[in-house]
């Protein structure tokens, strides 16, 4: 039986969606693709907390013209294609600001890598301004009232008695970024960052298997994605029983 088995999968074609004969060869462009994927997913969403802050800020800004701004730096970012960003960032800002190519773990090269993480964190930085935006209004308004009433500054007040409460609403959303990010950056491999999806595509286009290597990508990508977000649904459902007490 396990002969039998042994020679089937000996005999797949390379469109076959089981054929993984590159494994052994190019396994650890997989290994290393998932180091760097997460490792982009998670510094782009890091970086991009101070300046979606900001932008929530300036979006409940009672000026009209500080809003405007917020606005429009959201509106366009959420309205044009990350590859665009991405390229842009890449070849224009990134070609006046030169970044020497060092190696980072061995394989994480700066000159790809900064620029790979600039651009996610300003596209994510539009998303997490909003769901800022949102946590801050969640908060009850009298709580801002009462810390003006106890002397408070209105910047004192949203520091020390808004901004501590609204974090509790937003981390979960906060959270979910991060699971979006690790799919978004896939994108980052079209400009030779080497990601998951790099390795898959070096894999399948040195090897000649056209399927395998792809099927892998999404498996692994299922596995991280999976079970990062029943996580985060279990400590919201946590979260939501502590607010309820």
């Amino acid at each position: 039986m396990f002969e039998a088995i042994a020679a089937w999968y000996e005999a797949l074609p390379p469109t076959s969606f089981f054929n993984f004969h590159f494994l052994p060869k190019y396994g650890i462009y997989f290994v290393q693709g998932v180091e760097y994927t997460i490792l982009l997913a998670v510094v782009s969403v890091l970086l991009a907390v101070v300046p979606a802050l900001l932008l929530a800020l300036m979006r409940l800004s009672r000026n009209g013209l500080v809003r405007g701004l917020s606005g429009a730096y959201i509106s366009v970012i959420r309205s044009t294609p990350l590859l665009v960003q991405l390229s842009i960032i890449f070849f224009g800002v990134f070609h006046v600001i030169r970044i020497p190519s060092i190696k980072l773990f061995g394989f994480v090269d700066l000159s790809y890598f900064i620029p790979g993480v600039v651009a996610l964190a300003l596209n994510s930085s539009a998303y997490v301004a909003e769901i800022f935006r949102a946590g801050i209004l969640a908060v009850d308004s009298g709580q801002m009232e009462a810390a003006r009433s106890l002397g408070l500054s209105q910047w004192q007040g949203m520091k020390l008695v808004v901004l501590p409460q609204a974090v509790k609403n937003i981390l979960p959303a906060l959270a979910n970024e991060v699971v979006t990010m690790v799919k978004e950056s896939s994108i980052c491999m079209v400009l030779g960052m080497q990601d998951l999806m790099w390795g898959a595509k070096t894999a399948a286009s040195s090897s000649f298997i056209t399927i395998g290597p792809y099927v892998l990508a999404a498996v692994i990508y299922f596995a991280i994605n999976f079970p990062a977000g029943k996580a985060i649904e279990i400590i919201e459902r946590r979260m939501r029983r502590g607010d309820q007490r």
